[in-house]
């Protein structure tokens, strides 16, 4: 429940509506935005909050949604319930655009390959939402492009068309020439042009001349100085371009009402469809106006309570930002210790302000809007709102001010209870200040003994020691800066606030005369209370300063020791990074040097060197595999570097002669094949490269052709594989023609209609394009009929190779009537 009916118009939630009806698209998201309403419905309320908040998530992840075409069709849907009533061109063209974008709305929430949904409030919303592709398809074959009824919508109106067309090509030539005839005899000016009046194809001619040309006069203009006449020539011809344009918009007529049709026995559908265009229209306005505003999902809790971080009043917030300000965040907190808070302070402090945004805020959260505060805090739900707030004197009921105070107070107690949340503004006032302090009193008890939640704020010292002593009340400020003499905006709970009077008067100017007798007839305790209540301000500053400063410390603190970390950690990784390339060297060098050794023992070998030279080189070749395997072993890269020098064989002191035979060098095969390693074949000189091994076989590459070959016809060799030949070219003309195919493709075919063999050609040729540009996933539309034709085209995906599967479209956007195929 909501008290008074004004209540919106009291806090500002009038320009919340109003901020968001602005940001809606089409006129059934603003319908949505004024049925807009309090909930006290936990469940609702929360999938309300969700479904917004998802929706500002697809607005943040800049995904494309359909927002094309949000068209209000309800009204010319429900004028074609009645049989025999027709759709116009211009309405079924929407129809089928909007359509198209509800078929894109559905899409976009279907779930993944694996089934996940990304938005699951949104998608049970749009569960309901039907795409019909009948109705699409029906419409795009008598529409084009531009919405206007294609020539070959019928064959009849094809017929009629080309009849007119006909006819008036017809009555051009013979007007052209009568127009050259009356320029040669001078009845009709050089730069006559015919004209049209009343639908016929007429001359304008002088007065003086209309006895020269023989006709019907039609028309003359507003100055009498030109008659329009109809040449008899063109006469009969004229009638029959009448008669053939009534028979084309019968025609027209008569396709457009079987379209209609076809479109009647769904329009309870269509109708619950676009309602939900509608309401996907007011959530995407809603999450706008959460960007706009820095609203955040909070923690919803069933129970009622308040525990609120950085709450900002929206329309305030939106106000300041057009000045290039900012508005002050409140921190509050309801809780059954603390249900309400005795908020004090100067005037123009920022009272009522705190008052108006908890009360916006919380109305906004249970009307499924974001609220404008961060998304660490709780909200409860509350089932009432009443507030008390301004002027409400009424002339009518014959009340005061005060009154119409105690009236709404008379409410509060009436219908208030645990679930409720009170919003009182300067609680006591308008009457003498002894009594009404004292009534003030009196009825902040019973509301606090009802277990009502709210805010209240007043001037009153009796309801500060209340609070003070009262288990249920607490105490809050509004900080004034008393160096500059300003307020501060900031609430701060816990004890209460001063007025600040004297203050403001010696501001002001005041005379200390007045000032000093002012505090005279207050008394020196009210004065004392006073200063007590200015000084815990400074101390409560003072120290809030101190802490702010160590947090800022803090802070900075932890971000040194975030950067120390983050360097250690990345100097720990570079020193991995460095024994990992240590290793691949030593690894690399190793490889290097078991090819240098085979190499070295077979040219030993072919100089026949003695046998003591022979072993003088294996020992050095020895020792330096021994240093490489160390190397491999761990030593780091100073190490490794020390190695370098010693990378050199012993100085032979015969060098090898070279093959005289013209074979190939040729590798020993004392180790099995490895994979990268260059073989041939025994008996060719082809040299290939060892791409995997599978038991006996390997998979060898020679040049661009890869082959499987029995290990046991393979030998190593050192020759380097020959580069492959260039790859083919292709033509300019081809190159564009590929282009334009690819720029012009679309993931979607139409074979309705077509004979069996015709659908698999065309078919063919648009799966071979879809495999060529690298699409993942296309959509046949072959209707349902006897199922002949969706058995054919079946049956020939089964025999492609690029087609990974295919199934039937989801039954929203046309079931067994579409396949959907998914390429590799």
């Amino acid at each position: 429940m909501i008290y008074p009916s004004n209540f919106e118009n009291k806090i500002g939630f009038d320009v919340v509506r109003h901020e968001i009806a602005k940001r809606c698209i089409s006129p059934m998201g603003v319908a949505w935005c004024e049925k807009m309403q309090f909930s006290s419905r936990h469940n609702q309320v929360k999938a309300w909050l969700t479904q917004v908040n998802e929706f500002v998530g697809i607005i943040e992840s800049k995904r494309e949604f359909p927002l094309n075409y949000f068209f209000d069709l309800r009204t010319p849907l429900r004028s074609i319930a009645a049989p025999g009533t027709w759709i116009t061109a211009e309405h079924l063209y929407d129809l089928q655009r909007s359509l198209a974008t509800i078929a894109g709305i559905i899409a976009f929430f279907r779930p993944d390959d694996e089934g996940r949904m990304s938005y699951p409030a949104l998608a049970q919303l749009t569960a309901g939402m039907q795409a019909f592709p009948q109705i699409s398809a029906e419409a795009q074959r008598v529409l084009d492009k531009f919405g206007n009824i294609k020539d070959n919508a019928s064959p009849q109106l094809a017929q009629l068309r080309s009849t007119l067309n006909s006819t008036t090509a017809s009555i051009n030539g013979i007007m052209r020439r009568i127009i050259a005839r009356g320029r040669q005899d001078g009845v009709l000016d050089s730069d006559t042009t015919p004209s049209v009046r009343d639908g016929r194809l007429v001359l304008p001619v002088s007065p003086m001349h209309k006895r020269k040309v023989h006709g019907i006069v039609h028309d003359e203009s507003a100055s009498g100085k030109t008659v329009f006449i109809e040449p008899e020539e063109i006469v009969e011809a004229n009638n029959r371009i009448r008669e053939t344009e009534a028979e084309i918009q019968r025609e027209i007529v008569r396709i457009l009402t079987a379209v209609t049709d076809l479109i009647r026995p769904h329009i309870e559908e269509l109708l619950a469809t676009y309602s939900t265009l509608g309401l996907i229209d007011f959530i995407r306005a809603k999450a706008a106006f959460a960007r706009d505003v820095d609203a955040h999902m909070p923690h919803i809790e069933e129970a009622p309570m308040a525990e609120w971080y950085h709450a900002q009043h929206p329309a305030l917030y939106l106000a300041l930002k057009e000045q290039g300000k900012a508005v002050v965040p409140l921190d509050i907190e309801l809780n059954k210790k603390n249900r309400i808070i005795i908020i004090s302070g100067p005037n123009a402090g920022g009272k009522s302000v705190c008052l108006k945004t908890v009360g916006i805020v919380q109305y906004m959260m249970q009307c499924g809007v974001l609220p404008t505060l961060y998304d660490n805090s709780h909200m409860g739900i509350f089932k009432s709102i009443f507030i008390d707030i301004g002027d409400q004197q009424s002339i009518e009921d014959d009340l005061s001010t005060y009154s119409s105070h105690l009236h709404n107070m008379k409410t509060f107690l009436q219908r208030g209870d645990s679930n409720t949340m009170i919003l009182i503004d300067e609680f006591g006032s308008g009457t003498e200040p002894h009594i009404g302090a004292a009534i003030a009193q009196a009825i902040l008890e019973q509301l606090n003994y009802k277990q009502l939640y709210g805010v209240v704020t007043t001037h009153y010292q009796n309801l500060k020691h209340f609070a003070e002593e009262t288990d249920g009340l607490v105490n809050g400020a509004m900080l004034y800066d008393r160096q500059r003499m300003q307020p501060l905006f900031q609430l701060s709970i816990g004890y209460p606030g001063s007025s600040f009077a004297i203050e403001i008067a010696r501001k002001i100017g005041l005379p200390q005369q007045v000032i000093d007798k002012a505090s005279q007839l207050v008394g020196s305790d009210y004065i004392n209370m006073d200063k007590y209540l200015l000084d815990i301000v400074r101390d409560r500053r003072y120290w809030e300063n101190k802490r702010y400063d160590v947090h800022q410390k803090e802070k900075r603190l932890d971000k040194i020791a975030a950067d120390y970390n983050e360097r250690l950690e990345k100097i720990a990784q570079e020193h991995k990074l460095i024994i990992k390339e240590a290793k691949n060297e030593a690894q690399q060098l190793l490889k290097q040097s078991n090819a240098e050794i085979e190499k070295t023992i077979r040219q030993i070998k072919e100089m026949q060197a003695e046998k003591e030279k022979t072993r003088e080189v294996r020992q050095h070749l020895d020792e330096f595999k021994q240093r490489l395997q160390q190397a491999e072993e761990g030593l780091d890269a100073e190490e490794m570097r020390k190695l370098q020098p010693k990378r050199a064989l012993p100085q032979r002191q015969q060098q090898p002669r070279k093959p005289s035979n013209g074979q190939s060098p040729k590798a020993n095969n004392d180790r099995p094949l490895a994979v990268g390693d260059n073989v041939q074949l025994k008996g060719s000189t082809t040299v290939g490269t060892v791409m995997s091994l599978e038991g006996n076989s390997a998979t060898v590459a020679f040049g661009n052709i890869k082959t499987r070959v029995d290990i046991k016809h393979l030998q190593r060799t050192l020759r380097q594989p020959a580069k492959s030949a260039p790859k083919p070219t292709v033509s300019k003309a081809t190159s564009d023609e590929i282009r334009s195919r690819q720029l012009n493709f679309k993931p979607d075919i139409d074979v309705r209609g077509m004979r069996g063999d015709e659908a698999v050609q065309a078919i063919t040729y648009f799966i071979d394009d879809a495999i060529q540009f690298n699409a993942k996933r296309v959509r046949i539309l072959h209707g349902t009929g006897t199922g002949i034709l969706r058995t054919l085209i079946r049956q020939y995906l089964n025999t492609v190779p690029g087609v990974k599967s295919y199934r039937d479209e989801h039954v929203q956007l046309g079931g067994a009537g579409i396949t959907v195929v998914d390429l590799e």
